[in-house]
C-alpha cells in the first residue's frame, strides 16, 4: 500500500533551492504582480527558465542576502498599502494584496513542510 510507502526517490530539493525558491516567490508576486515592476528572475537558465533549485554552484550567503532584501521590500510595500483591497495584475489576471499575502502563507507553509522533512533526513532534527 502507498500509505506506508517510507522512502522515496531523491528529488532534488534541498534547503539552500528553498531558500532561493522563496526569494524568487517574494520578487515575483510583490514586485511584478502587486508593484508592476516586471523584474527577471534572479536565477535563470541561458534557455529563461528557472534555476533556482540547481544550488551546485550557488552562494548561501547570496541566496539568504537576496531573499532577506525581497522580504524587506515586500514587508515596506504592505506597510505603504492603504488597504488589503490593493490590486495587482498578472497579464489579465488581478489579485488583491489579501488574496497574495494568503497565498503567500501557504506557500511558506508547504515549503517549510519541505525544510522540516530535508531537515530530518538529513540531522534527525524534526521541527515542532
Amino acid at each position: 500500500m502507498q500509505l506506508r510507502t517510507r522512502v522515496l526517490e531523491p528529488s532534488g530539493l534541498s534547503l539552500l533551492g528553498l531558500v532561493r525558491h522563496l526569494a524568487e516567490v517574494e520578487r515575483s508576486w510583490f514586485r511584478n504582480v502587486l508593484d508592476g515592476e516586471g523584474r527577471r528572475g534572479f536565477w535563470k537558465h541561458p534557455d529563461g527558465t528557472f534555476a533556482e533549485f540547481d544550488v551546485e554552484t550557488a552562494d548561501p550567503e547570496e541566496a539568504f542576502a537576496v531573499w532577506r532584501r525581497e522580504c524587506d521590500h515586500t514587508r515596506e510595500l504592505v506597510a505603504a498599502a492603504p488597504s488589503l483591497d490593493v490590486l495587482g495584475h498578472h497579464g489579465e489576471e488581478v489579485f488583491s494584496l489579501r488574496w497574495i499575502l494568503t497565498h503567500m502563507i501557504e506557500e511558506y507553509a508547504r515549503h517549510n513542510g519541505h525544510a522540516d522533512l530535508l531537515r530530518e533526513h538529513l540531522d534527525g532534527t524534526t521541527g515542532e
